[in-house]
């Protein structure tokens, strides 16, 4: 092909990248599904613009340096305080998890389309990986719980160093060319720790420059950008010279180094660095993607099919539900991670290397033996076929149906939580927090105090360091996907803005505001927020307990003895009842003390007839009042 014609289709492709992510972003489904529709239409089985001999013998290399970039700036934004939101099941999802997978998709690929155990074990280690590139545009649309995310992302990163790693000590007892394949958890063990420690050198000699070199006053910036892509690409070729596929390894672990220490400029950084990764990303999976052979797929028949089912439907819900087994994660959360598990691009990007590898093995032997096939040739030929069609044809199925209906699933689960945001994690915040992460909602802390950062982390919360006036810390600590902001700062100023911010920016629906000094409720209610007043909490408090003091023992310790909340009725089998017919279908130990509708509360009578919408307020004991919410709004 000619330079202007390359120059031409690689620009093609690009710009076509920039418009599958617009798609995406329109339609909030993963921009990896347009990739693969546009590589298609490009490919051999569309226009037949990109076929495998467009790019040469550089493929290899192009997809090496981008698979570098894209694994590196996953793990760059993998951060270690937020794996303290689920340590144990995130420890088990990238060992136990991955296990099941690499055993379990082997087995059924042996069996269901009759491979040798070699070539089934490279597809199951291919296999294992999910992905950061599939994994994080599918959590930017389906804003699950932090602890979901963070194992979800957590594991598509690990195991995609993994796969990589793994599917190369497997491909070693595949190809004839190999002589000797040494032990696998020797090969594995050398080439992860090479990586490892080509990562953790580049990433050091990065941070140093970073920290202590005067770089250029006016360009600082934009040198600390290059830089660290510079070190992402470096760390992978250094690794990779010293131990093949070392270097996937080596850009996850300068990547998360690098993320989790005080950078300079770290948000140029990141902005610059996803820029680059969304053009790499789009170019390398259409590229692939255009050399895929449908009628390869097609072969697989039903044995095909019957490795995606398993892989989709068994495999993966197994090791979630084994990985996440007597951790903080409920059934439904343990549903959506079982229905998220598309393959990305280090499965795509090494299959087809390997595969490309085999078919020249076979070209030689055929080439030595006159231009007749010989069997081994063919052997190869079909274990490269066998390969890439698996391969791809469980990433085609995962990726259109897990990420394009992981947003329906989780709506249909229930496991987009609207959050809480709390600013201020002083005693009065974080003694909120508890009892509103008690009663299941996903709360998220924010403080500019380091001090306080760090107790409300240790406390279990999660937290959003930053200046709580701020726009983007806000939006940083999900406001736009909020239904409550509380406003619990010290500095009645800050409380203010925080409420003005809450309203006008991201239109919250309930927003409330501690009040420190009393003569400034006014200013809060002008605003329309809930107010209250330090002083006046105090005052209700000693009054009640002059007043009501057994009623005020028991709200003081409401945690411990029992539990008062409001719900909204939304059950079709409470509304329209009266109260005293509700009372029986309630469980012992919870009782109907308020009914509020249209503002007005009121201490409902047995005859009151309860309206869909309207609110009840339950008091008793803990799990009674619990499973009365859940009788009153199932949802």
């Amino acid at each position: 092909m000619a330079a202007n014609e390359l120059i031409l289709l690689v620009a093609g492709i690009i710009a076509l990248g920039v418009v599958s992510q617009i798609l995406a972003n329109r339609v909030q489904v993963p921009s990896i599904i347009f990739y693969i529709a546009a590589g298609i239409a490009l490919g051999p089985e569309g226009l037949g613009l990109v076929t495998a001999e467009s790019f040469g013998d550089a493929l290899p290399a192009i997809v090496g340096l981008a698979v570098a970039i894209i694994v590196f700036e996953g793990a760059f934004h993998l951060k270690i305080d937020r794996l303290r939101t689920a340590p144990a099941a995130t420890l088990r999802l990238v060992t136990v998890g991955a296990g099941i997978a690499l055993v379990g998709t082997a087995a059924v690929v042996h069996y269901a389309l009759g491979t040798s155990w070699p070539l089934a074990f490279l597809i199951g280690s291919l296999l294992v990986a999910t992905g950061p590139t599939v994994i994080t545009p599918i959590l930017q649309v389906v804003p699950v719980r932090d602890r979901v995310a963070t194992a979800l992302e957590t594991e598509g990163i690990v195991n995609d160093v993994t796969a990589a790693i793994l599917a190369v000590v497997f491909f070693q007892v595949v190809s004839p060319e190999t002589t000797t394949t040494g032990g696998i958890v020797q090969d594995f063990t050398a080439r992860l720790g090479t990586g490892v420690l080509v990562g953790i050198v580049v990433a050091a000699l990065i941070y140093y420059v970073l920290r202590h070199v005067d770089l250029s006053p006016t360009r600082a910036p934009q040198s600390a950008r290059l830089l660290v892509l510079a070190g992402a690409l470096v760390a992978f070729a250094v690794a990779n010279v010293q131990q093949g596929e070392a270097g996937v390894a080596a850009a996850a672990t300068a990547g998360m180094i690098l993320g989790n220490v005080d950078l300079p400029y770290e948000a140029e950084i990141e902005s610059f660095k996803g820029d680059i990764t969304l053009l790499v990303l789009a170019f390398v999976f259409i590229a692939l993607a255009a050399l895929l052979n449908l009628e390869g797929l097609l072969a697989l028949g039903w044995g095909g099919l019957a490795v995606v089912v398993a892989v989709a439907l068994v495999i993966r819900p197994l090791l979630v539900f084994v990985s996440t087994r007597g951790d903080r994660f409920t059934v439904r959360e343990q549903l959506f991670m079982s229905s998220v598990g598309p393959r990305g691009i280090i499965p795509a990007s090494v299959a087809t290397l390997f595969a490309v590898d085999l078919r020249n093995q076979a070209q030689v032997l055929t080439a030595e033996a006159g231009g007749e096939v010989p069997a081994q040739a063919a052997a190869l030929t079909t274990q490269a076929d066998l390969l890439v069609g698996t391969v791809f044809l469980v990433i085609l199925v995962t990726v259109v149906f897990e990420g394009g209906l992981a947003r329906y699933v989780a709506e249909y689960l229930d496991v987009i939580p609207m959050r809480v945001i709390i600013v201020g994690g002083g005693q009065v915040g974080r003694a909120l927090a508890d009892r509103l992460v008690d009663r299941g909602e996903n709360v998220v802390i924010v403080d500019e105090d380091e001090d306080a950062v760090e107790r409300s982390r240790k406390r279990g919360f999660s937290v959003e360091w930053g200046d709580g006036t701020d726009t983007d810390v806000l939006r940083a600590a999900g406001a736009e996907n909020s239904r409550i902001v509380v406003a619990a700062t010290g500095d009645d100023d800050a409380n203010l803005l925080v409420a003005q911010l809450a309203k006008s920016k991201f239109d919250v629906e309930s927003v409330y505001a501690r009040a420190n000094n009393p003569d400034n409720v006014d200013a809060f209610e002008d605003l329309g927020v809930r107010t209250i007043s330090s002083s006046m909490a105090a005052a209700w408090a000693i009054d009640n307990q002059i007043e009501r003091p057994a009623l005020a023992d028991w709200m003081n310790d409401v945690d411990r003895v029992g539990d008062v909340q409001e719900v909204e009725v939304t059950s079709e089998e409470v509304a329209g009842k009266t109260i005293a017919d509700i009372g029986p279908m309630l469980p012992e130990g919870c009782l109907v003390v308020l009914l509020e509708r249209d503002g007005e509360v009121r201490v409902p009578m047995a005859s009151d007839t309860v309206e869909r919408g309207d609110n009840l307020t339950l008091v008793g004991s803990h799990d009674g009042v619990r499973e009365g919410m859940s009788l009153c709004n199932p949802g």
